[in-house]
Parts: C-alpha cells; structure tokens; sequence
C-alpha cells in the first residue's frame, strides 16, 4: 500500500501550517512535514519527494500587491541552490499523480500561479484571480458548502453539505472573462459552492456567501480533480467541538474529510 508523504509549505507570513499538517496526520498521513520555503529553495527538501503538498492560509507578505500576488512571483522565479527551477519541481510532482491542496491563501497562490482553473489543460496560465469581498471587510464566521456531485475533484467525493469557517478579505472569484465563468461551471471545475444553511441550497445572499462570489463559488479543482483550492478552512474543522452549535447537539462532517479523501485516493494508488 502506497505511503502517504505530506508536505506543508510554510514561510513568508503563512500562519496555518500547523492546523493543516495536524488535519493531515489525522487523516492517516504517514509523513508530514512543515517546511520553509527557503528551505526548499536551499536544496535541503524537494517537493517532488512528496505525493501531498499543503498551501496553507495565512498573509503571504502581508498581501502586499494583492493576496499571494508577491508569492507567486517568487515562486514563479525562484531557483534551487543547484539552479534548478522550483516550479520544475512542482511540475515534476504534479505529473507523478501528486495531490495538491490551497486553502485560503493557499488557494489565492494557487490561481495566481495558474494552477487553477487550468481549463483546458491550461496550467500555469492565469485564467481566475480573487479579489477583495463584496462587503469590502474582512470576513470571520462559519459558512455552509456544498459539494458538486459532476466534480472530478478528489477531496470533495461522497460529500454533499459541509460547514466550515471562512476568515479572508479576498475571496470574491473573478474570472479573467465572462467566458471562463461559464466553462467552470460546464466543466465541472467547481468543487464547492456557498449554500443557504437551513436549505443546503447554493445562494448569493450574504452572509450565506460571504464574499459575493459569482454562482457563489468556495472552491475549484483542475481537469484531473487531484488540485483543490478553496477559500474556507477545512484544517480548522478537526474536532466536533470547534463547531458553534456543538453544545445544542450539531455533529456535522468534519473538514477533515477532505484530508482522508485525499489520503485515502493515494493509498488507492489510483
């Protein structure tokens, strides 16, 4: 049976990396790892030795230029200390069946770096970017979710309703054309979307949707469904109790069953 290596990228002002390698521990990974990004640019760890990589939330430098835009340029030019192009190595990883997660920040990375939608196979072309959310604040509260059944996504499979908290300023999805809003929900890119709490059925209304993000997406996955990003907070979901109705006997699915979806698809070898 496949070993589940799961590595958590931290450094640069990401604040979630211990919540998000303690969900992925929980869910069976066999090895995780919180390491610095300057730690892998140093050579001392290679992403591609991994088959779980974490982008967890934080402020990747402060959100200066935008959420995760300074990030992704680093990212984008960074080399190892042997000259070897640190987005080589994330290709490499990528192309060997590797999951990748982005959770807030993370998923802001993710976009920027071109690493969702990839409509089309497109990857690493920026198609969708987030932008600051419709209430012009920053949003803490718990949200309701749902899964899209058509999704290839991985992480969200046997899921249908999910409650998870958001906290970020800049999650409004906007897509680069109108064009790519309508593919994304054609193409099953969609993984999650926001839902009224008492119906379980997608809405715009806020604060349902927190940021007014058109056909009120939380979440999108790549062409292979191993690539989720989202902008609430699954790691931070690890216990019934984290839960505000937990004390008038609420139990809803844990946001670590997105981890085991993704633990579990790697020990499948699928």
């Amino acid at each position: 049976m496949p070993q589940v290596r799961t590595l958590v990228i931290t450094g640069f002002g990401s604040n979630c990396e211990v919540e998000s390698a303690h969900a992925a521990r929980m869910a069976g990974s066999d090895v995780t790892d919180i390491v610095f990004f300057s730690d892998i640019v140093a050579g001392r760890t290679r992403i591609d030795a991994y088959n779980f990589l974490i982008f967890p939330g934080g402020f990747l430098d402060g959100d200066d230029l935008g959420a995760a835009q300074a990030a992704a340029v680093r990212w984008k030019h960074a080399q190892t200390a042997a000259g070897e192009p640190l987005l080589d190595q994330l290709r490499a990883f990528f192309d060997a069946d590797g999951l990748i997660l982005g959770i807030c920040n993370g998923f802001q990375l993710l976009v920027k770096l071109g690493l969702l939608p990839a409509l089309g196979g497109a990857y690493f072309a920026r198609q969708v970017s987030l932008a600051n959310n419709d209430s012009a604040r920053f949003e803490d509260r718990w949200v309701t979710l749902c899964a899209n059944p058509q999704s290839p996504c991985v992480f969200t499979k046997g899921l249908s309703v999910i409650d998870l908290p958001v906290r970020h300023g800049e999650g409004k999805l906007v897509p680069m054309e109108p064009a790519v809003l309508d593919e994304l929900m054609a193409s099953g890119a969609v993984a999650l979307q926001y839902a009224d709490p008492a119906t379980g059925a997608v809405t715009m209304d806020y604060p349902a949707n927190p940021n007014g993000s058109p056909q009120a997406i939380a979440g999108l996955t790549d062409p292979t469904g191993r690539i989720l990003g989202l902008m609430p907070h699954p790691e931070a979901f690890n216990h019934p109790t984290n839960h505000p109705d937990y004390t008038r006997g609420a139990r809803p699915t844990l946001g670590t069953a997105l981890f085991e979806n993704a633990v579990a698809f790697l020990r499948a070898g699928a």
